[in-house]
């Protein structure tokens, strides 16, 4: 099966009308430090889309850069075994999100209708940037914008 690319990343951010752009970058921007590195900004400002399976149903989870996602505390939202969560195979990203990882936007997703969480630590930060489609595209918008465009729920869902 093959990824989505960009260009279904900025239908999507079309199909929303928030006036976001997406930027592509020479240098790899696949993950936080790297992101952070090219856009110029703090890895906390990284909204990295994490693919989760709980229970086999697929869920998103729009963390902070400087995060790490706490299984435990997706298993008790879910009332479901730690077992039960687990991150979703490369090969899982592009059939279900549509995307490989380093490049999981938090919208465009091969999937519809896929439940979005959004980590609470995000909101420390008035703008944050996401990825576009591509180990090399972002796109940046404020806190609002984010949830505006996903439609996503804040969660406590990073390790303390």
């Amino acid at each position: 099966m093959q990824p989505l690319t960009p260009d279904d990343v900025r239908l999507a951010l079309d199909a929303a009308n928030l006036g976001l752009t997406i930027r592509h970058f020479d240098d790899s921007t696949a993950t936080s430090e790297l992101a952070a590195e090219a856009i110029g900004c703090v890895v906390g400002q990284i909204a990295k889309s994490i693919c989760i399976l709980v229970d086999g149903v697929p869920i998103l989870v729009v963390a902070s850069g400087d995060q790490q996602v706490d299984d435990r505390k997706i298993a008790t939202m879910f009332e479901v075994g730690r077992k039960k969560v687990k991150l979703a195979k490369p090969d899982q990203c592009i059939e279900i999100y549509g995307y490989a990882p380093g490049g999981v936007p938090p919208v465009g997703h091969r999937t519809p209708n896929i439940p979005i969480y959004l980590d609470q630590t995000l909101k420390r930060y008035e703008t944050v940037y996401a990825a576009a489609g591509s180990p090399n595209d972002n796109f940046g918008m404020t806190i609002e914008q984010l949830e505006t465009l996903t439609g996503g729920t804040w969660a406590d869902v990073s390790k303390a």
